[in-house]
């Protein structure tokens, strides 16, 4: 998958994310992502993070092969 993919997908489940994309090997397959949002608000980080995975349509672990993942709310400005 692409890093515009998989930003398109995330940002489709929760618009106000902000996404940050690295492709660990280079090869479209193993990413470790960084996901803001204020949808995140009252969620503990496993929903945070299961709320991730439900926007990538269960990618993670076929086309997507891996992904490791941090998860915030944004900070007040």
């Amino acid at each position: 998958m692409t890093e515009a993919e998989i930003t398109r997908l995330i940002k489709e489940a929760l618009p106000d994310a902000v996404v940050e994309l690295k492709d660990l090997r280079g090869d479209g397959d193993h990413y470790q992502a960084y996901v803001e949002s204020r949808l995140f608000v009252g969620k503990t980080k496993v929903q945070q993070h299961q709320m991730v995975y439900a926007a990538l349509q269960g990618r993670v672990g076929g086309v997507l092969r891996a992904m490791t993942l941090s998860t915030a709310i944004p900070s007040k400005e």
